[in-house]
């Protein structure tokens, strides 16, 4: 019988390590749906949020982000775990450059509504 080549087992902290970097991806998220919300709610008239061009695109803004960095963070968590399996190098994500770009736009937004 042929000897096959098997990639090395992987070690489970390497697993972990990518869970817990999907999750900090998931809090990341959460956080800026919480801040859309509140936002939206506690808007510049005070109830329905209803302040204007600027005030709905940074809530806006807030959610897509939000929703960007969940399915995003899921992309990666899976690329990852495949890459770990296979014993291949990780690649870069684009993640990182979306998420600084996104609250570069949130920050000069705000200063809109404020």
């Amino acid at each position: 019988m042929a000897n096959e080549e098997r990639p090395p087992e992987l070690d489970a902290r390497f697993t972990l390590a990518n869970e817990r970097t999907f999750l900090a991806w998931l809090r990341t998220a959460l956080g800026l749906l919480a801040g859309g919300v509140a936002l939206d709610r506690l808007g510049p008239d005070g109830n329905s949020g209803d302040g204007g061009t600027a005030h709905s695109a940074v809530v806006g803004l807030c959610v897509l982000l939000s929703v960007g960095l969940v399915i995003g963070g899921y992309l990666r968590w899976a690329s990852v775990q495949r890459s770990l399996q296979a014993g291949e190098a990780v690649a870069v994500t684009p993640l990182v450059s979306l998420l600084a770009v996104g609250v570069v736009v949130l920050a000069v937004g705000s200063l809109f509504i404020l």
